[in-house]
C-alpha cells in the first residue's frame, strides 16, 4: 500500500479563502473569561469582504467569549476526514439584531447560496435571536494533510 505524505502548502490571502468558500464544516476556538480554550463545531462560510462568518445566538459561550474578548481561530475541515485543512486566527466580532439581519443574510448566501422567500428568512432570524459572528482572517497556517513526514 502506497504511503500517504502529510503536505503543507503556504497560500496567500487570496488562495485561503478560495480554499474556504467551498468548505463550511469548521471548529471555532475562542477564548473563556480564565483564558482557557473553548471550541465549537460550527458551519460557516466566507463573507464578500473576505471575512469567516458563522450564526449563532447571543448566549452561547463563543458569543459570550468574543463579545468579551474579540479574538478568534477557526480550523476549515474538508469533508473526509483526512482530507485538506487549514487554522485561521483573527480578529472577532459578534453582531446582535437587528443589526445582524443583513450580515446573516450574507452568511446565509455564503453557505447556500439563494433562499426561496428571503423576508421569511429575516423574519426567521429576528424570531429565533440570531446574531452573526464574524472573524476577520490576521494570519494562518499552511493549507495541511496529515500523513507520513516527508521523506528528507
Amino acid at each position: 500500500m502506497a504511503r500517504n505524505y502529510a503536505t503543507a502548502d503556504t497560500v496567500t490571502r487570496d488562495e485561503l479563502l478560495a480554499f474556504v468558500r467551498p468548505r463550511h464544516q469548521m471548529v471555532l476556538t475562542t477564548f473563556r473569561s480564565d483564558g482557557s480554550v473553548q471550541s465549537s463545531p460550527v458551519t460557516g462560510g466566507v463573507d464578500e469582504q473576505g471575512r469567516i462568518v458563522i450564526a449563532s445566538y447571543p448566549q452561547r459561550a463563543k458569543s459570550r467569549n468574543i463579545s468579551r474578548d474579540p479574538r478568534a481561530s477557526v480550523t476549515v475541515l474538508s469533508e473526509e476526514f483526512h482530507g485538506p485543512y487549514v487554522q485561521i486566527d483573527g480578529d472577532a466580532e459578534c453582531i446582535d439584531l437587528p443589526d445582524a439581519v443583513e450580515p446573516l443574510v450574507d452568511y446565509f448566501r455564503a453557505v447556500a447560496g439563494e433562499h426561496p422567500d428571503w423576508d421569511e428568512y429575516r423574519q426567521a432570524m429576528l424570531d429565533q435571536g440570531k446574531c452573526l459572528l464574524r472573524i476577520t482572517p490576521r494570519r494562518w497556517g499552511p493549507v495541511a494533510t496529515g500523513g507520513f513526514p516527508p521523506p528528507s
